[in-house]
């Protein structure tokens, strides 16, 4: 399962953005901002790839509709017995 994107890291990219809106940033300050979006960015998308990895989807009649390449990866990791 994919970690959870902590609240600090986002109170701090928020408080770096007000900064930067209000007074502007020094380049340590740029530099940590840079570095912060890669990380939230990074787990956002290993959040995200383990949601739609765990997704089964189906139709209105009941039959599932979920893709091929989401079931081998769902076999792989042994969410699946078909």
């Amino acid at each position: 399962m994919a970690a959870k994107i902590p609240s600090k890291l986002i109170n701090r990219i928020n408080q770096l953005a007000h900064k930067q809106k209000s007074v502007g940033l020094t380049a340590d300050e740029l530099a940590e901002q840079q570095s912060l979006r890669e990380t939230y960015l990074a787990l956002f998308r290993q959040t995200f790839r383990s949601n739609v990895e765990m997704m089964r989807v189906f139709d209105k009649n009941g039959k599932e509709v979920t893709s091929r390449k989401v079931r081998e990866i769902q076999k792989q990791r042994g969410l699946r017995d078909d």
